[in-house]
């Protein structure tokens, strides 16, 4: 069982590399920063931009950039991108053929858990995994003391 895969872990590191550039930035540049292979970060990208998340511009000041302001890109919609929704198991009960459905001891338990998990995953935003938002929390909390 994997929380987070390696296209969603790809495509975090992606997010945050690009929030913290006001400008367009280079696919390739994004690859060498963040060490995901090229080939592998322009199918990432490709999704991010199909589901509204990025905007591509093709040139020489080309790349990608965010549509979406940081603090309101959440880990929850990346997981939902690249994963679907949250699950804990393969369990049968989800394709509704499992004859134990009804009486299964786990599937409650699992359904709970698995909420809780989104609703964490709802409260993590691109800006708060970014350094730009690591900075400000540090900030934050120094300001507090």
């Amino acid at each position: 069982m994997k929380l987070i895969t390696k296209n969603t872990d790809y495509a975090v590191r992606a997010l945050c590399y690009v929030a913290g550039v006001s400008n367009y930035v280079a696919t390739k540049k994004i690859a060498q920063e963040t060490k995901i292979p090229l080939s592998y970060l322009r199918r990432i990208l490709d999704q991010l931009i199909k589901n509204g998340i990025v905007e591509s511009k093709e040139g020489i000041s080309g790349g990608v950039k965010l549509i979406k302001k940081p603090s309101s890109i959440r880990l929850s919609d990346i997981v939902k991108i690249f994963q679907g929704n949250i699950q804990l198991t393969e369990c049968l009960f989800r394709k509704k053929i499992c004859p134990n459905k009804k009486f299964c001891p786990l599937r409650k338990k699992l359904r709970r858990i698995e909420k809780s998990i989104e609703k964490e995953f709802q409260k993590i935003t691109i800006l708060s995994l970014s350094k730009k938002g690591r900075k400000d929390e540090r900030k934050n909390v120094l300001q507090a003391m």
